[in-house]
């Protein structure tokens, strides 16, 4: 059955605690998204209340995927870019699907989704997201129509001597 998703959902605390448990069910199976295992729903709470504050503020909006059952599923943050330049721009962060998803095409669909919801915003003309390199992921994002525009090696330290790329990804919107 494929997820329901919706753009700037009402924040809850059956929202925020969903994406927090979903942050870290993610983080803890292997998933590249800013913490290695294992990681607790506490160390990864700062994080999500900075996502929160950017969109309290108006600056970021969050994705969300709902399985049939309600729970959070997957999730993006879309962040506008605030430098008077490159407002024909905005990044995608913490690009979730959970891992009992994982392998049913949710992760395309959320792609897909993130793309029109970057498409609704006003001037908006691309979408740019960085993902850690050595995990195929510049693949996945490949497959989505996303193009490899950089890389910096070396410049992700998941532990001493396990060194991985940032790797640049852009998806021009038509």
């Amino acid at each position: 059955m494929p997820l329901t998703f919706t753009l700037d959902p009402p924040l809850t605390p059956a929202l925020r605690d969903g994406v927090l448990d979903l942050w870290a069910d993610v983080s803890n199976a292997g998933g590249s998204v800013g913490f290695v295992p294992p990681v607790t729903r506490e160390e990864i709470r700062p994080e999500l209340v900075g996502h929160l504050v950017a969109m309290a503020e108006g600056r970021t909006r969050l994705l969300v995927g709902h399985d049939a059952g309600g729970r959070v599923a997957a999730t993006a943050f879309l962040t506008l870019n605030g430098h008077r330049l490159m407002t024909h721009w905005l990044w995608l962060y913490t690009v979730m699907v959970h891992p009992r998803h994982q392998g049913l095409g949710y992760g395309r669909d959320l792609m897909a989704a993130a793309a029109d919801a970057a498409r609704a915003c006003e001037g908006v003309e691309a979408i740019r997201l960085t993902c850690r390199g050595g995990l195929g992921l510049e693949r996945f994002y490949a497959s989505c129509g996303y193009k490899e525009v950089g890389r910096v090696p070396g410049a992700i330290r998941v532990a001493p001597g396990d060194d991985r790329d940032d790797v640049v990804m852009l998806l021009t919107l038509d």
